[in-house]
């Protein structure tokens, strides 16, 4: 089997060489860029497990390239940055990253949270990938929602963590608790903050009256509940 591919982009040399013989130590396959354009230009031949990205990027805003990464990519995203601010690290989990380490880190808490993703995209692929519910078709394997006509909107790989918790537990409490636990990054202001927009955007994708949800509601003080029945395929 071959080993996952976890691509490095930090424009500091020293960085993404300790970032490279770390994980390849650990048995990772590595590619490390110094510039955004190089990266792009890569991701046509190659399908990287994980990116690892520096937002400091020299040549573009590294904000923007996690979301389109999220958006159109399957790959893991996880933010490296120097940028400790809580409400930075809200935006990169609010744009899709799936997790944010602040500079200076220690290698090995990297290996390990590139670990812990992996096993999470490795329960996703074992899952069912095609789900039906209200009139829609979440489909898990390119990222989108399908409705009746057939009209699709896509949605990030952060989003699809959501929507999935929920459809695997329809009509039932889901606590804050328990969606921290499900999906990682450590719990606080900055989690839920990041949940928040990831379920509004769902609404909104859902065409879900933002006044009062018919299929995500939220029982204040407590968590979530999804309303409807699912099928999965």
């Amino acid at each position: 089997m071959t080993a996952p591919l976890v691509t490095i982009l930090d424009d500091e040399p020293a960085i993404r060489e300790i970032l490279a013989q770390a994980l390849e130590e650990a048995g990772f396959r590595t590619m490390s860029f110094g510039r955004a354009t190089e990266f792009e230009a890569a991701l046509k031949a190659a399908t990287p497990d994980v990116c690892l990205v520096d937002l400091g990027l020299p040549d573009r805003d590294g904000l923007s390239l996690v979301h389109r990464l999220a958006l159109e990519q399957g790959a893991a995203v996880i933010i490296i940055s120097g940028r400790a601010q809580v409400q930075d690290r809200v935006t990169g989990l609010e744009l899709g990253a799936d997790d944010y380490i602040i500079k200076p880190f220690d290698p090995s808490e990297v290996v390990a949270r590139v670990r812990a993703r992996l096993r999470k995209g490795a329960d996703r692929k074992s899952a069912s990938e095609t789900a039906r519910f209200a009139g829609w078709t979440a489909h898990f394997d390119r990222y989108t929602l399908e409705d009746d006509t057939g009209e699709e909107v896509p949605f990030s790989h952060a989003e699809g963590q959501v929507l999935r918790l929920f459809l695997e537990s329809p009509k039932r409490l889901i606590s804050r608790t328990h969606m921290q636990e499900s999906l990682g990054g450590a719990a606080g202001e900055s989690f839920d903050r990041a949940m928040d927009v990831r379920i509004s955007r769902l609404r909104t994708k859902l065409r879900e009256d933002p006044k009062n949800p018919a299929l995500i509601k939220t029982i204040y003080g407590a968590g979530y509940i999804f309303l409807g029945d699912v099928a999965w395929h």
